[in-house]
This record gives C-alpha cells, structure tokens and sequence, in this order.
C-alpha cells in the first residue's frame, strides 16, 4: 500500500531492460543529481538538477537511458487505497501537479529542499517503526502536508520563473489573436484549454495554475475574457446581428453567447451595443 526509498539504495537494473510500464501507485520523488533519461507520455525529461515530479496512477513510463551515476534523493509512493475514505483521498485531485509534464517538474531552492527532505524522512521513519492503530492516519497527514508545501513552492515557481511564463502568457495571446481572427478555426468553435495547452506544450493543468497565479484567472476564465473582448469590438464596430456574432465566435447556440456575454458583463450584447448607438 505505502513504500518510501532511498535512490542510491534501489536496483535500477531490471527497468533497464523495460521498454515501458505503468505504477499502479502515486509516486513523489525528490530526485537528486541524476543524469538518465526518463520518457513520461509523449515527452522526454533529463533529470540532471534536482527537482520534485508527481506521477499518478496508471501513468505510461518509459525507461530510456539509466544514467551515468546513482541517483540521489528519495521516493514515496502509495496505492489510492491506502488514502480510501479519508479526507485526502476526496481532496488530492485537486493537486493540479499530479497530471503536469515531467518538463513542468517543480525545482526547490535550497531552502525548500530542506522542507520536503524532513518530511520525506518522518514517512521513512513512521513506515520503519513498529504498525499501531496509529500509524495510517499519521502517515497520510505527513503526506497531506507534503503536497500542500508542494502547492505552496510551485506559486513561488510560477512567479519565480518570470520570464518563461511571460514568454508562454505571450505566446497564448498571439495564439488566441490568431484563432479569433481565423474563420476557418473558428468553425471548430471556441478554442478549448486543451487545445491552447496542446499548442503552447505545456499541460491544460499546469497552464491553468500558471496563469492564475500570474493573472488571477484560470486558462478558461482568460479564453473567455478574449471571447468577451472580440464580441464587444464585433459588437460596437459591425452591423452583425448579435446571432452572426455568436456564430463567428463559434458558438452553435446564440443563447449561450447571450449568457456568457451577460455574465460577464452584466448586460446583454444588445444592451452594450446600444451604447454606441
């Protein structure tokens, strides 16, 4: 149900010799000067810094290369079962970094190295010494408070790392400029956050989380403010017909344009043109 290991303890021989494979298991890992090659999905990842990757179940994985040197650091990993009925088991989906790119992997200062270490180390401990009625529900709260630090550095990396979100934040306004401003896409209807994701390489997750820490909106919450934004200059600058303004903006109902554009603006698109009239 629970392992946690210490790298430089583990035989890696036998994934040598695998093209691939699947963990039934969430698995944390604190990984430390390692420079082997991991494949995880489509995209490869070079451990060669240290830096923390969360892996949920049933994930493809796919050994390319062991390394040169043993690895450093430590992993934990746990079967969904053994969190069933708890209040983590209902909360940990919303630990968005579970379903990142291994390339969205969370790199710790110094400092916060620290942090995960000793708590790697009080798993360790608790799953070294004796089993008591206990120690379950003290091992998931060591867990719980292990990924709620992780969410905590992971805000710190979003600002952090400034200039590559802002160089990502960039590149989705060009990519939503050019969708609104092409029919032949917008006949597909509204770009969907897995589809701007698939076209910035990054995950639909962790595109989202960046962009609320940077902006303080979701990925979905951002496509509509642009959706709003071209309705109001379709609205104010055209004679369309508010029906020909939800259909350019790929809308199949003109009602959900309606609500949408009510919602968000608190008028209906004939109330806001109006204004201009």
């Amino acid at each position: 149900m629970i392992s946690v290991f210490r790298h430089e303890q583990t035989n890696y021989e036998s994934l040598v010799e695998l093209k691939h494979f699947t963990l039934n298991f969430y698995c944390i890992s604190l990984k430390k000067d390692y420079d082997g090659k991991l494949r995880y999905g489509q995209r490869h990842y070079d451990f060669d810094e240290g830096m923390m990757a969360f892996i949920s179940p049933n994930q493809l994985l796919m050994k390319l290369d062991p390394g040169s040197k043993p690895p450093g650091g430590m992993t934990l990993m746990f079967h969904p079962d053994f969190i069933a009925g708890t209040p983590l088991a209902a909360r940990i989906k919303t630990y968005h970094f579970f379903s990142y790119e291994l390339n969205e992997a969370l790199h710790l200062s110094a400092d916060e190295e620290a942090v995960i270490e000793a708590l790697f180390h009080n798993i360790d401990r608790e799953y070294q010494s004796g089993v008591d009625r206990f120690s379950q529900d003290v091992m998931i709260a060591q867990i719980e408070l292990l990924l709620q630090y992780s969410n905590r550095f992971y805000a710190r990396q979003f600002i952090t790392r400034k200039v590559a979100n802002d160089e990502i934040l960039i590149r989705l306004e060009n990519l939503l400029d050019q969708y609104f401003n092409d029919q032949e896409l917008l006949r597909n209807g509204l770009p969907t956050v897995q589809y701007v994701a698939a076209k910035l390489n990054v995950s639909a997750d962790y595109l989202s989380d960046m962009l609320r820490a940077i902006t303080g909106q979701t990925a979905q919450q951002h496509i509509h403010a642009r959706v709003i934004d071209k309705a109001k200059e379709l609205l104010s600058t055209t004679t369309m017909q508010v029906s020909e303004v939800a259909y350019y903006l790929g809308f199949e109902y003109p009602q959900s344009f309606n609500k949408l554009f009510k919602n968000k603006t608190s008028m209906s698109p004939l109330e806001f043109r109006s204004r201009f009239n």
